[in-house]
């Protein structure tokens, strides 16, 4: 039971559910349907009495953090499922373990940090945030990324990812860093870049293979500022070491065209 009443009650029915220890709220996720548990949160974020959210026994649960307009964090322990975050502005969510599919999708602001790997569409048509995953991510990953106003989507990988890597991507920053390929080795994924008219792609060497209608260039010194400042946060998030990742040449891949179909169709 919760050791104070929050100012807004939640429901005596989620009570079995929750626990309240040096104002972390502790949510047992087990056998906990995903629409009651989304139900529970929203709840949660309204009340008062502590500072993070801890949901344990995830497994599959979809939606959690969608469209959550705050500054508390929640640490998810397990694996929860698509669209995670999906329409989010504000939270910082922290997933000790994997996530499925649309993680992040069409996101507004803040945080999703994943200490594992991620599904295919991550990001997908994110316009503000910031996205890190430790591992390596599926496909179609940033696809219709956009930037909005003074909002700039940001992605972080820190291995490699799926065919389709950032497929129409209209803005924002995607960095790959490879971590986990040997050297000389390349990321396997083909059509990177597909119908790219914005934003910019980093890579750690040149592990990528972009399509035509795309450029790669060296990264200059303003490049080499921005990804440090995300490979900074990156190890903050998952303990790597900073100056080990930044000793490496960077490359920037750049669409050629803002009109990348141009002239597939008449006019």
């Amino acid at each position: 039971m919760l050791e104070q009443k929050p100012k807004m009650e939640i429901d005596q029915k989620y009570f079995s559910r929750v626990t309240l220890e040096s104002k972390v709220l502790k949510v047992n996720a087990e056998d906990f349907y995903y629409k009651d548990l989304n139900c529970l949160l929203r709840q949660a974020i309204c009340a008062d009495g502590f500072e993070r959210i801890e949901v344990h026994n995830v497994c599959g649960q979809r939606y959690i953090g969608t469209d959550l307009d705050t500054n508390l964090q929640i640490d998810l322990y397990g694996t929860p499922g698509n669209d995670l975050g999906a329409f989010m502005s504000g939270p910082k969510v922290v997933v000790h373990g994997n996530a499925q599919d649309g993680c992040g999708n069409t996101m507004n602001e803040g945080e999703i940090i994943i200490n594992g790997h991620a599904g295919d569409v991550t990001g997908n048509s994110m316009r503000g945030g910031k996205i890190f995953v430790r591992d390596f991510v599926g496909y179609r990953v940033g696809i219709h990324m956009k930037e909005y106003q003074k909002k700039i989507p940001k992605i972080v990988i820190g291995q490699t990812a799926g065919d389709f890597l950032a497929e129409y991507m209209a803005g924002g920053i995607m960095v790959i860093l490879g971590l986990n390929l040997k050297e000389g080795e390349k990321c396997k994924a083909r059509f990177v870049g597909t119908g790219m008219h914005g934003g910019v792609i980093y890579e750690r060497g040149e592990i990528l293979e972009p399509v035509n209608g795309t450029k790669t260039l060296d990264a200059g010194k303003r490049d080499l500022q921005t990804i440090e400042r995300l490979v900074k946060e990156y190890c903050c998030h998952f303990g790597a070491d900073p100056q080990q990742i930044m000793a490496h040449n960077f490359k920037k891949i750049l669409p050629v065209s803002k009109r990348p179909y141009e002239k597939l169709f008449s006019h």
